[in-house]
C-alpha cells in the first residue's frame, strides 16, 4: 500500500511540466487563499468574478498583437484587468450606483468585448480557449517566474497595508475618522486583486477563477474567525487543494483547472458537515 502510494506521488514528477505545474498550483493557491479573504470579508466576491471574465478582450488583443506569444498576452491581460478595476472602482465612488450595478454594467460591456475580438480571429478562439478553462500543464519556466514574483510583490504588498486593509474592511467609517486615505487605500486593493486574477489565468483560467478566490476563504472561515489564522488556512487549502487535483487530472484525464475547483468544493462541503457552528 505504502510503496503503491509512493509510486502515485513520485512517477508525475518524472515530467518537467508536472514539475512546474506542481509549482504553479501552489503558488496561485497560496496567493489566491490569502487575497481571496479580503474579498470574502468585503463581500466582493461577485467583482473578483466579474474582473475574471473582463479581463478576456485584454487576452484577445494581446493574442492578436503578439500572435500568440506569451508576454504580450499577459502583459494586455495584466494592463485590461488594473483599468477594469479602477474604472469600477471610480463608478462605484461617485455614489450614484450601487458597487453591483457598476460591477454589471462594465462586466458585460467588457465582455462582450472580448467575445466580439475573439470571434473575428478565427482559429484563436481554439488557442483562448486554455485561458478560459486553464491550462496549468502548459507552464513555462517563464511563466513560472513570473508568477512567483507577481506573489511576492502582492503578498509583501499585504503585509505591508494589513492593518489599513483590515481596517478598511471592516470599518470603513471609522478609517475615514482616522484620516487613512480610504480612497488610495480602496483603489490599490483593486488594483492587487486585478494582478491576482491575471497571475491566476494559466491555473484554472477566466472561467473557474472565482472558486479560487471564494472557496478556499471560506472554507477556512468555517473553521476560523480570526483575519490571520483564516489567511494562513485558506493558503493551505488552496495549495492542497491544486496539487490534489493536479493528480487527479494526471491519472483520471479530466481538465486541471476544473479538478482543482472539484477539490476545493469538495473541501468546504466536508467543512461544512465535520464543523457546525451554533
Amino acid at each position: 500500500m505504502i510503496e503503491w502510494l509512493y509510486d502515485g506521488i513520485i512517477t508525475p514528477l518524472q515530467y518537467p511540466f508536472m514539475v512546474r505545474g506542481l509549482w504553479a498550483v501552489i503558488i496561485v493557491g497560496i496567493l489566491c487563499g490569502v487575497v481571496g479573504c479580503l474579498v470574502v470579508l468585503r463581500g466582493m466576491a461577485f467583482f473578483g468574478d466579474a474582473l475574471s471574465h473582463s479581463v478576456l478582450p485584454g487576452l484577445a488583443i494581446g493574442y492578436l498583437i503578439g500572435g500568440g506569444a506569451r508576454g504580450p498576452l499577459l502583459g494586455w491581460a495584466l494592463g485590461t484587468a488594473v483599468v477594469v478595476a479602477l474604472c469600477i472602482g471610480a463608478v462605484t465612488r461617485t455614489g450614484r450606483f450601487r458597487e453591483d450595478t457598476a460591477i454589471g454594467i462594465i462586466f458585460a460591456g467588457m465582455f462582450a468585448l472580448g467575445v466580439a475580438l475573439i470571434s473575428t480571429g478565427g482559429s484563436y478562439s481554439m488557442d483562448l480557449v486554455h485561458f478560459l478553462f486553464g491550462d496549468v500543464l502548459g507552464v513555462s519556466g517563464r511563466d513560472l517566474g513570473w508568477t512567483g514574483i507577481i506573489a511576492v510583490v502582492v503578498l509583501g504588498a499585504l503585509l505591508l497595508f494589513y492593518k489599513e486593509w483590515l481596517l478598511l474592511s471592516f470599518d470603513e467609517t471609522l478609517a475615514r475618522t482616522l484620516r487613512l486615505p480610504t480612497g488610495r487605500l480602496y483603489y490599490s486593493l483593486l488594483v492587487l486583486l486585478a494582478i491576482t486574477v491575471v497571475a491566476a489565468l494559466q491555473t484554472v483560467g477566466v472561467a473557474l477563477m472565482l472558486a479560487m478566490l471564494v472557496t478556499p476563504p471560506a472554507t477556512a472561515h468555517i473553521w476560523t474567525r480570526r483575519l490571520p489564522s483564516m489567511m494562513a488556512l485558506s493558503a493551505v487549502i488552496g495549495a492542497t487543494a491544486g496539487v490534489t487535483g493536479l493528480y487527479l487530472s494526471f491519472y483520471i484525464g479530466i481538465a486541471s483547472g476544473a479538478a482543482i475547483v472539484l477539490v476545493c468544493t469538495a473541501g468546504f462541503l466536508l467543512s461544512l458537515l465535520v464543523r457546525r457552528r451554533p
